[in-house]
C-alpha cells in the first residue's frame, strides 16, 4: 500500500495577483491563515491558482515561495501538469528540487489525448518525479476524461499514488474505487461531492471552498472519518448554496471575488478571466454573510 499524501481537506489555493505580478505579502498571509485554521494540505498554482496565465518564472517562484512559507507545517502539492509533457516534466523536476511534497498532474487540455496518450504522458512525468504524483481528472475543463480502467493501469506506477476526481459522475468514481482499491487514493475534486466521495472510500477533497472556510471543510472530512455521518452530511448540505455560488462562473472568478471581500487579495484576474458578474456576486456575498465570513 502506498503512502497517503494527506487525509482531509487540501486548499487549491488562489494566487493573489496585482498589476505588478504575484503579491507575495498577501500570499504569505493567506498561507499562514490557512494553516492556523487547520487545513490539512495546500495545493499551489493549480487551476484555482491561475497557473495557466502565470509566466514560467512566476509559476516556479510561487511554488518555491509556498514551500518555504509552509515550512513543513502541512504537505504542499505543486500544480505541475501541462498539455506539454516536456514542460510538465521540467516543472515537476523543479518542484521536487525545491521541496514540494507531491505533484498534481492535470490531464492534457486542448490538444487532448487518447487513453493511451494519457497513460504514456502520466508515466513519463511520474518517471521524472522523485515525489508522489496525484492525477487530476477534470473533463469539463480539459476535454478529455481519464477512464477508471486507465487510472487502474496508472495506479501500478510506484510514483502515482492518488487521483483528484472532478468528473462529477459518482458512478464513474464508484467504478474507479472498485478498480484501484488500495493502490490509489481518491480525492474529491468537487466541493458539492465531498461526502459522497468519502462514502466510496475517498481520503478527502482538494477544495475551492476551503479558501474561504478551511476549518469547516476540514471538519466535514473529520466528522465523516470519526463516524459522525449525520454531522458530515449536514455540513455538506448547509454549505451547498455557497458552494454552488462559488461555481456560478468559471473558477477561480468567484473565489477571487470572495477572497477579496474577506480582505485576503485584490480582485485581480488575468485575461481571459474577467471580474464576476455583479448580480451573481451579490448572491455569493449574501451566502458568505450567512456563514459570517464577511
Amino acid at each position: 500500500m502506498k503512502k497517503t499524501v494527506f487525509t482531509g481537506a487540501a486548499t487549491a489555493i488562489i494566487t493573489p495577483l496585482n498589476e505588478r505580478g504575484v503579491d507575495y505579502e498577501q500570499f504569505g498571509r493567506l498561507i499562514d491563515w490557512q494553516i492556523a485554521e487547520g487545513i490539512d494540505a495546500i495545493v499551489a498554482v493549480g487551476t484555482t491558482g491561475e497557473g495557466s496565465t502565470l509566466t514560467d518564472e512566476e509559476h516556479k517562484e510561487a511554488i518555491r515561495f509556498c514551500v518555504e512559507r509552509v515550512a513543513g507545517r502541512v504537505p504542499v502539492i505543486a500544480g505541475t501538469g501541462s498539455n506539454d509533457v516536456a514542460y510538465a516534466i521540467q516543472l515537476t523536476e523543479f518542484a521536487c528540487e525545491v521541496g514540494a511534497d507531491a505533484m498534481l498532474l492535470v490531464t492534457p487540455y486542448y490538444n487532448k489525448a487518447t487513453q493511451k496518450g494519457m497513460i504514456e504522458s502520466f508515466r513519463a512525468i511520474a518517471d521524472a518525479s522523485t515525489k508522489p504524483c496525484i492525477l487530476y481528472n477534470v473533463p469539463s475543463r480539459t476535454g478529455c476524461n481519464l477512464t477508471p480502467a486507465s487510472a487502474a493501469v496508472l495506479a501500478k506506477h510506484p510514483n502515482i499514488v492518488a487521483i483528484k476526481e472532478a468528473c462529477g459522475n459518482i458512478s464513474q468514481i464508484a467504478e474507479l474505487a472498485a478498480l484501484v482499491g488500495d493502490e490509489m487514493d481518491i480525492y474529491s475534486g468537487n466541493d458539492d461531492q465531498i461526502v459522497p466521495v468519502l462514502s466510496l472510500g475517498g481520503k478527502g477533497v482538494i477544495s475551492v471552498l476551503s479558501n474561504l472556510m478551511p476549518a469547516k471543510t476540514s471538519e466535514m472530512c473529520k466528522l465523516f472519518f470519526e463516524g459522525d455521518l449525520t454531522g458530515a452530511r449536514k455540513l455538506q448540505l448547509d454549505l451547498l448554496p455557497l458552494i454552488n455560488s462559488l461555481f456560478s462562473e468559471v473558477n477561480p472568478i468567484p473565489v477571487k471575488a470572495a477572497m477579496a471581500a474577506m480582505g485576503f487579495c485584490d480582485n485581480y484576474l488575468r485575461l481571459p478571466l474577467t471580474p464576476m458578474d455583479e448580480e451573481k456576486e451579490k448572491v455569493m456575498l449574501s451566502y458568505m454573510k450567512e456563514q459570517n465570513l464577511i
